[in-house]
């Protein structure tokens, strides 16, 4: 690439669960959409909900429309006709989400034609008591699970997880898990909508019937190991940077996940290779590269195309940096 669009924000697709709640709004100013705010989707290019060019000589456009025009703002760890990898959101979680699991990309290729979901989960906000299950908390079998799944006993031999502010959780493909009432997190993962549901609390969707749960599907890709595996990477910790302080939370083959808390200046370079997505948990900067520059304060989403140069970011507050796989 040597013509760099600048970077652009994004301007979210929301999605109304019926276990969403209403703190989107008050915590990072997500108007204008349903009255429930389940899940805002700050960067996709998925089918199911696309993010949509907030301003600049592309806005309107959604992304996957712009990725499309300019095929190398994904960078060249993007194959051509390849869809976008990633998928970025805040959740609110005012009621417990079903238990689920999702599949690896080898089982979703073959039966769904499309990729799996490898996710991490970076906790914002946690009500007291507030709990979240990821893995199993004993031993169990195949058969074991699916008696328990038909008996509606799963819950029982989960692991519970208490969960504070600053947690991070790694769910790869094939591990159980349930994001629980009175949490709110982002959570970076595989572009992929694809979920198969073991366990539901009982309730109706919006046709008053019991939401439909998926034990075929979940049992042929489940994980039985014992509990969650640690984020790859999540030793290296804090890191003291010009302008701040940076915190790896995850760095698998998927994407490369760090939250920066921001005083002053920092500069990240940049490589055709990626694409960096910039959300600003709170705080206000000013981003800028050679392309041009733009104010993001809390709750905006930017998308930094990928291209040889480097990018500023001024100001103070938190932000979450998400690569594509591994950059080096």
């Amino acid at each position: 690439m040597t013509d760099f669009p600048a970077p652009f924000l994004l301007l979210p697709a929301y999605k109304d669960y019926l276990w969403g709640g209403n703190r989107l709004a008050s915590l990072f100013g997500k108007m204008g959409g349903p009255e429930r705010i389940a899940e805002s989707w700050e960067l996709s290019a998925h089918p199911d909900g696309k993010s949509v060019i907030a301003g600049g000589p592309f806005r309107g456009q959604t992304l996957s429309a712009f990725l499309e025009s300019h095929p190398g703002a994904a960078g060249t760890t993007v194959p051509p006709g390849e869809p976008f990898p990633l998928l970025v959101k805040l959740i609110d979680a005012a009621e417990n989400l079903s238990v689920q699991v999702h599949p690896g990309d080898e089982y979703a290729r073959r039966t769904e034609g499309n990729r799996g979901k490898t996710e991490m989960w970076y906790v914002l906000r946690s009500d007291p008591g507030a709990f979240l299950y990821c893995g199993f908390s004993l031993p169990v079998t195949r058969g074991e699970v699916e008696e328990r799944i038909r008996e509606g006993t799963l819950p029982e031999v989960l692991r519970s997880v208490p969960v504070e502010p600053g947690d991070v959780f790694f769910i790869p493909a094939g591990t159980i898990h349930a994001i629980g009432e009175g949490i709110i997190l982002a959570e970076v993962q595989e572009s992929s909508n694809i979920t198969y549901r073991v366990f539901d609390y009982g309730r109706a969707g919006a046709d008053g019937r019991p939401r439909p749960l998926h034990i075929g599907k979940a049992l042929d890709v489940l994980r039985l190991d014992e509990g969650c595996p640690p984020p790859p990477g999540v030793e290296i910790g804090f890191r003291s940077v010009p302008g701040g302080e940076l915190r790896l939370l995850c760095s698998c083959p998927s994407f490369t996940c760090s939250v920066l808390e921001l005083n002053g200046r920092f500069s990240q370079k940049m490589g055709d290779e990626f694409f960096l997505s910039l959300l600003c948990l709170d705080g206000k900067a000013r981003l800028s590269s050679s392309g041009g520059g733009l104010g993001i304060g809390t709750g905006d989403s930017a998308f930094v195309p990928a291209g040889r140069r480097d990018i500023l970011l001024e100001g103070t507050g938190e932000f979450l940096l998400t690569f594509p796989g591994r950059p080096e």
